[in-house]
């Protein structure tokens, strides 16, 4: 029988702010090539976890284990250097770059090219049009390979979000957070992100945390579901078995 690997662990997670409780004693495990989905309504500590396991906020209490190593006191850009990318749900970018430029960003941590120093003083070098192939071929997976000249600031919103799941996809990371990926999208895009989801796990080869509020989506492309309330843990398992947990419906719609 095949041995269970995690990549991510979180053990009695614990976050508070000025008295009030994101996360509460929160257990989780992911698992190595797998798509996990982390649902939960409104408020219920979603981007607070992923803000925590990104070293963005320290923990009040408990631990972060990634790849067997206690990673709850490491600084953002360790974090972001030893395998874990993210994307944010507020679509961040660099405005006053190219859409390449701004995926191509996302390969510092893993590259340790100077990226401004290379564009003000117009430096190639072999690893550095490696880079930007590299970068390419990420806005060709996303749909955006056809607008990697253009300001970033002329994305639309969907756009914005997919350069995100590009650039985070660019410092080769071995765990991808993704923060409301289709968040504003039509029906068609949010199914298309969903393909590109599965390709980033199947092709590849990284472990997904998709936090979405489509839950359909959710639901359709993970391998295993977490749903949080009041940062708890209140149900977990297959996606047939989370949709219809009586508790998560009372999470989502109140009781009678």
């Amino acid at each position: 029988m095949r041995k269970t690997e995690y990549i991510l662990q979180t053990q009695e997670l614990t976050k508070d702010f000025m008295g009030l409780r994101a996360l509460d004693n929160l257990d989780i495990k992911i698992e190595k090539n797998q798509i996990h989905g982390l649902i939960g309504p409104n408020g219920s500590g979603k981007t607070t976890f992923f803000n925590v396991i990104s070293g963005i906020l320290p923990a009040t209490d408990g631990k972060v284990i990634f790849n067997n190593t206690n990673i709850t006191e490491f600084k953002p850009y360790v974090i972001a250097k030893i395998g874990i990318s993210r994307t944010f749900q507020s679509g961040k970018f660099a405005p006053r770059m190219t859409v390449l430029e701004n995926v191509v960003c996302g390969t510092h941590s893993c590259t340790g090219i100077d990226i401004l120093g290379t564009y003000l003083s117009f430096r190639t070098s072999i690893q550095e049009v490696k880079v930007r192939c590299k970068a390419m071929e990420l806005l060709e997976l996303v749909g955006l390979a056809d607008s990697a000249e253009r300001w970033a600031s002329e994305l639309v919103w969907v756009e914005r979000q997919l350069m995100q799941i590009a650039r985070a996809l660019a410092a080769k990371p071995k765990l991808l957070l993704l923060d409301e990926p289709t968040g504003g999208m039509g029906t068609e895009e949010s199914k298309r992100v969903g393909s590109i989801i599965l390709q980033v796990r199947e092709e590849l080869g990284i472990t997904v945390i998709l936090v979405c509020h489509d839950v359909r989506l959710v639901t359709s492309i993970s391998d295993w579901i977490t749903c949080i309330d009041f940062g708890q843990k209140i149900s977990e398992g297959y996606p047939e078995e989370v949709r219809n947990d009586p508790k998560v419906l009372e999470a989502y719609l109140g009781k009678e």
